[in-house]
Formats: C-alpha cells, structure tokens, sequence
C-alpha cells in the first residue's frame, strides 16, 4: 500500500458518530502495510506510521539487486545489509540495528502517533551496486497481525474455537487502541484550535489597540500642525 508513503492528515471526529464498520476497516487497513521501493547506495528513505501505544510492530523486508545481464532483479548477496532506525513522535530512537540482505525488525510503541521508519544501505562498495537501484520489499505488520496463530494454537494446543475466540478477544484490544489513540488525536486538535483561536483573539485585540493609538497620535500631530499655522 502506497498510503504509508504519505503523511495523511485527517480531521479528528467524535467516537461515537464513527460507524463500527468503517472502523473496522480502518484499523485492517491501517496495520497491514505492504509496499516495495528503490534507493541508490548512500539513499535513505523513511516511512511514517500512525501508531496507538503499547502496540507492537514487526517489519520483514527483503532486498533485491538489478541484474543488467537477466534485465531484473534478483536476491541481494549476503554481503549487503540493511541499517534500520525508528524515531517515535518525540524524536527518540527506538531502534537502531544492521540486519543483513533479509531481515526482520521488531519494536513496541510506548508514545502514540507518528513514528517514523528509516532504512538505508550499509554498502560502502560501490560494485555491489553497479550504479544501479536497490530493491526493497518491506511489510509492516502492527498489533495483533503480528502473532502467529498456527505456532500459538500448536503451543496452547487450542481448538479451533478457543484460538478464534483468542482472535477476536486480541482484535477487539487493538480497537479498543485505536480508539484511544483517536481520542487522543482529537483532544490533540481541540488544544490546538482553541490555541488558534486565543491567538487570534489576542492578535485582533493587539491591532485595534495599535490603530486606536495610531488615531490619537495622528490628531495629536494635526492640532499641534494647525496650532503652529495658527488656523485654529
């Protein structure tokens, strides 16, 4: 999906004028997130993901070089690797880790909002390239679609139905996260609004206090102009 290459702004709504299902939607949409790109040696590129807290994210990617002989891409050799950083919405690493040409990151979110992922290269020979373009595959998997279910019934040894009911329960936790982190989205936009709204107030009170000023100096400057002419 190309929508986590955007930084979406979406105007905060009340809770309950949002229908279930459009919830649900949005939270399957939302935390399954798979994409592909391309960068060149020295190239960094970042991804932002909207993330409630206390969730934990696990990202796979797998890298691919051009062959110019075959004219695709191909698995990257084991020499190659991957640097990969996450920031949380205060600016504070999280993760900072080499993986190789294939790999598998994890972390757990403990500020809501916007964490940023950045992956580059760690080549610093330029054969591998060839001057060429790196091909990464990339898969976020946030909240519950990070828990393997067939290793957890096999481990439980749980029926079919005690594992969909474990589902359902885990899914219904992570909306109940969403939801938080909405709210929490919203009381975000009512401080800033009723901030906006201060300092406009405050800035129009500012104005007219200058402009009544500027009156009284100006008839101030034509009467003592007049008084000097002696026209009045």
């Amino acid at each position: 999906s190309n929508s986590v290459l955007k930084n979406l702004i979406v105007r905060p709504m009340a809770l309950k004028s949002l229908p279930v299902w459009v919830l649900l939607l949005n939270v399957f949409y939302t935390f399954v997130s798979s994409l592909y790109f391309h960068i060149g040696e020295t190239e960094k590129k970042c991804f932002i993901e909207e993330i409630p807290d206390e969730t934990m994210i696990i990202g796979n990617y797998r890298t691919q070089l051009y062959d110019k002989q075959k004219e695709e891409y191909l698995p990257a050799t084991q020499g190659l690797g991957m640097f990969v950083e996450v920031k949380d919405p205060d600016e504070k690493v999280i993760l900072s880790r080499q993986y190789g040409s294939e790999g598998r990151f994890t972390f757990t979110s403990h500020t809501p909002g916007e964490h940023q992922i950045c992956l580059h290269s760690n080549s610093s020979k330029f054969s591998l390239f060839a001057g060429g373009m790196l091909r990464v595959h990339l898969d976020i998997q946030v909240g519950e679609h990070t828990n393997n279910y067939a290793e957890i019934a096999a481990k439980d040894k749980l029926t079919e139905l005690q594992l969909r009911v474990r589902q359902l329960v885990e899914q219904v936790d992570q909306i109940q996260k969403e939801q938080n982190y909405q709210r929490y989205r919203e009381e975000r936009f009512r401080q800033t609004s009723e901030s906006t709204n201060q300092r406009v107030l405050w800035w129009s009170i500012v104005q007219t206090l200058i402009l009544v000023a500027i009156g009284f100096w100006q008839m101030r400057h034509l009467k003592s102009f007049f008084e000097a002419k002696k026209l009045v």
